[in-house]
């Protein structure tokens, strides 16, 4: 792919008004001049260079609100440009003194960098891990096998319904653990057993189809979704536009606490206005102390303490998955998100 690029001023923003400013920004203590993206490296990892808060990427970039729900895509070879006086940032390249000059040169697709690492949160972009009733009642069933046997496993054959025509290969899962909302105990998804996948071999009715690896045994009532390409995941970091709370729900596998680059279910979604790129701060409860004193027993309500940050980059009607970035200490069930 050949991209021609205006280097230096021409942001990947659109350009606005030099009078506006990034106003509350507070520059990193070592923030570069220039930094040369390598690969590697993630927009939040490269934020992190100039600012001491990631979250307000958009504002030293001049992004509107519509450009910060697209990906934004920065290469390997590019070179950021820090201008002190905003602070804004911009892509370029500098000839001599103040000489700028366009410049052609090849990328790779999909060689562009991602808001955060992907090894952590690759399975969660490709595979039903958490699923909400919305995405279990459209889901398609396993009704019977070739062979009646109760299991079945690679090369084996399937019949399925409710098998999209839109779709020819399939992830099989089994909802297994419920996952509570930590304030109102309600069910609000099921974290799934990923089974395996499968590729239509017969539109016939049910469909056959082929399975073409098994993790873990499979067998007929097992559920089936389309498999999902993971798509380019260039999200800007930005915190949300208006006020939201919400809980950490679960983290898979039924751990009770993680930390830094794991990932967590949180108990708000699409319908609470979260979305792809969101940050959000994490606070823990203290609890409650008691104090015995001359004049009796006291007690106390601890303030919350703020100690990480947490990126979203899936979300679902009710819940969405979120990696943890910073944490100074454990990250529990039932603490709290919110807008930083």
């Amino acid at each position: 792919m050949i991209r021609i690029i205006f280097p230096l001023i021409v942001s990947i923003a659109t350009l606005v008004s030099s009078a506006a400013t990034a106003q509350g920004v507070t520059l990193a203590e070592d923030a570069p001049d220039s930094y040369t993206v390598v690969r590697g490296d993630t927009l939040w990892g490269i934020s992190g260079r100039f600012l001491q808060q990631p979250w307000r990427w958009p504002e030293v970039w001049r992004l509107n609100r519509d450009q910060i729900r697209n990906p934004h895509l920065i290469y390997p070879g590019q070179i950021i440009h820090l201008d002190r006086s905003g602070p804004w940032l911009s892509i370029g390249r500098r000839i001599g003194q103040d000489k700028l000059v366009p410049q052609v040169y090849e990328e790779a697709l999909g060689s562009e960098i991602p808001s955060i690492p992907l090894q952590a949160i690759a399975p969660f972009l490709t595979r039903p891990l958490v699923v909400d009733q919305a995405r279990i009642d459209g889901a398609a069933t396993i009704v019977a096998t070739e062979t009646s046997r109760v299991y079945m496993a690679t090369g084996d054959t399937i019949f399925g319904k409710n098998v999209r025509e839109d779709a020819d290969v399939w992830q099989i899962f089994r909802p297994a653990k419920p996952l509570r909302d930590p304030v109102t105990n309600e069910v609000i998804a099921y974290e799934a057993d990923y089974l395996g996948s499968a590729r239509v071999s017969e539109r016939s009715d049910p469909v056959t189809l082929e399975i073409v690896d098994a993790v873990e045994e499979i067998g007929v009532g097992d559920l089936m979704l389309p498999s999902e390409q993971p798509s380019v995941f260039s999200f800007v970091p930005h915190a949300p536009a208006e006020a939201i709370e919400g809980r950490i729900a679960g983290i898979y596998r039924g751990v009770v606490e993680t930390g830094r680059h794991h990932v967590v279910t949180l108990n708000v979604g699409e319908r609470d206005g979260l979305e792809r790129g969101h940050v959000l701060a994490l606070y823990r409860n203290r609890g409650v102390a008691e104090y015995k004193g001359e004049e009796g027993k006291e007690t106390f309500q601890l303030p919350e303490k703020r100690y990480g940050l947490a990126f979203v980059f899936r979300t679902f009607d009710r819940v969405a998955y979120a990696l943890i970035m910073e944490s100074d200490g454990p990250v529990s069930v039932n603490d709290v998100v919110r807008k930083p």
